[in-house]
C-alpha cells in the first residue's frame, strides 16, 4: 500500500489536471462531524465489510482516519478485497489540520 503525507494530498487534490481520488474517511460520525477534509466520503471502519462494494474498485482510494492507523487497516483490507490503487494518509487528518489546514479543528 502507498502512503501520502498531508502537503503531498493537498498538492494532489490542487492539481487540476488529475483525476480527484476517492477521500475515504474511516473515522466514527461524530468525529467526522468535528472536522473532514472538503468532499470526503465517511464509512467508519467498522461498516467498511458490509460497504465495500459502495467503493469504486477503479478509483484511486486514499484513505484517511484520526492519526493513520485505522486508515492502514482499512485500506490492507481494500487490498486483500482486490482494489488496487489504495493510499494511505501518514498522521490522519491530525496531520492534515497541523500542516495543511490549521483553521481545522483537533481533537
Amino acid at each position: 500500500m502507498q502512503q501520502i503525507t498531508a502537503p503531498e494530498l493537498a498538492a494532489l487534490l490542487a492539481d487540476p489536471a488529475r483525476e480527484q481520488p476517492l477521500l475515504l474517511d474511516v473515522r466514527e460520525n461524530w468525529e467526522f462531524e468535528t472536522c473532514r477534509i472538503a468532499g470526503s466520503t465517511q464509512i467508519p471502519m467498522n461498516l467498511i465489510p458490509v460497504r465495500v462494494t459502495e467503493i469504486d474498485d477503479d478509483r484511486e482510494v486514499v484513505c484517511i482516519c484520526h492519526h493513520g492507523a485505522r486508515s492502514m487497516q482499512v485500506a490492507a483490507f481494500l487490498e486483500r478485497n482486490g482494489f488496487s490503487n489504495v493510499t494511505n494518509l501518514t498522521g490522519g487528518i491530525h496531520a492534515w489540520a497541523l500542516q495543511v489546514d490549521p483553521s481545522m479543528p483537533t481533537y
